[in-house]
């Protein structure tokens, strides 16, 4: 008996999330196909020059937007940032400084320092515990 192995698909929203970069940007046969694992790991490696593009100056998705400013993808909701947005207006904000972005920013530097807290705390008592049963 032969083993029959299938081609992984995923949608085109799946690849391009996969692939850091916003949907309604990418070419129009990207947007109407469904892409193959070996298809995602060859744009991976060698980007094509429109993956450079978009990758490069953008529009960026939400998530990429909310990781450049240094902030959540919920800060960028609060601070009414609702679309994707391109290198350049991501610099702007940047100069800018907003004060919504200057309090996400506060928040999310309190977030880390809370995840870091917790995780030292759960070593500690995962440390007490290893010394508990020797």
């Amino acid at each position: 008996m032969t083993s029959h192995q299938t081609t992984q698909t995923m949608k085109p929203a799946t690849a391009a999330k996969k692939l850091g970069v916003y949907l309604e940007a990418t070419p129009t046969e990207f947007q109407e196909g469904v892409v193959s694992r070996s298809e995602l790991n060859a744009l991976q490696a060698d980007p094509p020059e429109w993956l450079q593009e978009l990758r490069r100056n953008g529009p960026h998705p939400r998530p990429v937007v909310a990781a450049k400013l240094g902030i959540s993808i919920s800060g960028l909701a609060r601070g009414g940032i609702t679309d994707a947005l391109t290198t350049e207006q991501i610099e702007a904000l940047k100069k800018e400084l907003p004060e919504w972005l200057q309090k996400e920013r506060a928040t999310q530097a309190e977030v880390r320092k809370e995840a870091v807290r917790i995780k030292e705390k759960n070593a500690e008592k995962q440390a007490e515990h290893g010394d508990q049963t020797r």
